[in-house]
């Protein structure tokens, strides 16, 4: 691999929007800005946080046993915190496998995400009550279902938009082409959310598309941006106007945040095969939290006493999901079947039948 491969994407590209810089500098940008508070920027700071030692808790228990899989978000935390905050409570989400960021913003019990990745549920939680869908672990069909959900909105005239969350490789998929037509065929409000963290699996970027992300958009017929997505105020700032952009009927945008996969595509992938060291420490130096830290430190907005209970706050946060992640009852194996479809199905009865057989030779 050469020094070109192995400072990949470390170099902020030009047309990056950004507003807070890797040392913590506060910047402008004429299209995109925003106005946060010193509350609403240590409130980002403390999501930042604790949704980082959630799944740094999920990749321990996973590692112990307790999971069979899970697919870290780690270095992504601001895309996800960004663009989740700028939802509204009408506005739906579809998400992949990695939105445990957004997840949080949706006030989905984390717990809940690690119920899934156990195998003692299919979800856990109900999508209408927190405008969350569930998990895909299909690559891109989700933004089939979302651009469907935004074509709803639009027929019942709702005051609400959609967003779908895929990364870079999900981009090569047919289902997410298509869906990038059919929004902008039929104007739907949605904005299309590709958080580009430079490898899908340990497939580099360069393999899915000679011309950067966002600028995709275009052929498409409508606009595309690239955001900092490892900056939340920029992630944050963007996410809302694009959203805004959709409720008022301007039709689909596509952002592509621009950030790096810190750590391995899933808890059964070794990173360490296909990328170099250097190029991983290049990427340590844009941490989302660590800029973030930087700004509320320089500017006098927050104390060690704070710094110190958002730390406490997420050892409490770690602790209590280990005690009830390992407190999940195991279902009884024929359970599983239970809420697949919502009304009786023939084929999930065939297969319960030929299941509870094979469970029964384990008696003789």
């Amino acid at each position: 691999m050469n020094e070109d491969d192995a400072s990949r994407g470390a170099d902020a590209p030009p047309e990056l929007v950004q507003l807070l810089t890797p040392e913590g500098e506060r910047v402008e940008h004429p299209d995109y800005d925003i106005e946060l508070t010193p509350e609403e920027v240590r409130s980002l700071y403390r999501d930042l946080v604790l949704v980082r030692r959630i799944d740094l808790e999920a990749v321990a228990l996973q590692r112990q046993g307790e999971l069979g899989i899970w697919a870290s978000l780690l270095g992504q935390e601001a895309a996800q915190i960004g663009s989740g905050r700028a939802l509204t409570d009408a506005d739906m989400a579809f998400p992949t496998y990695r939105e445990h960021g957004v997840a949080w913003c949706r006030d989905v019990d984390p717990v809940k995400l690690l119920g899934l990745f156990r195998g003692v549920n299919h979800g856990g939680w109900d999508p209408k009550e927190h405008n969350f869908h569930l998990y895909t672990i299909v690559i891109g069909s989700q933004t089939l279902h979302a651009v469907g959900y935004a074509m709803g909105i639009q027929r019942d005239d709702a005051s609400a938009a959609t967003i779908v969350y895929f990364g870079d490789g999900a981009t090569s998929q047919g289902d997410v082409n298509e869906s990038f037509i059919w929004a902008s065929v039929f104007n739907a409000p949605i904005v299309f959310f590709c958080q580009n963290n430079q490898w899908a699996i340990s497939e580099p970027l360069e393999k899915q598309s000679r011309i950067p992300l966002y600028r995709r958009a275009s052929g498409f017929g409508f606009p595309g941006i690239r955001v900092d997505g490892n900056d939340v105020f920029a992630c944050l700032a963007v996410t809302k106007k694009a959203l805004e952009a959709a409720r008022t009927g301007q039709g689909p945008t596509l952002i592509e945040a621009f950030t790096y996969r810190m750590g391995a595509h899933t808890t059964t992938d070794d990173p360490t095969r296909y990328r170099v060291a250097s190029e991983l420490e290049a990427w340590k130096l844009k941490d989302p939290i660590e800029r973030v830290k930087a700004y509320l430190f320089k500017n006098e907005l927050a104390d060690q006493e704070f710094f110190d209970s958002v730390d406490a706050e997420a050892d409490r946060l770690g602790a209590d999901l280990r005690r009830r992640c390992l407190a999940m009852p195991d279902p009884e194996p024929l359970d599983i079947f239970d809420h697949v479809y919502r009304e009786p199905h023939a084929l999930i009865d065939q297969e319960r039948a030929q299941f509870a057989a094979y469970l029964e030779g384990f008696r003789d």
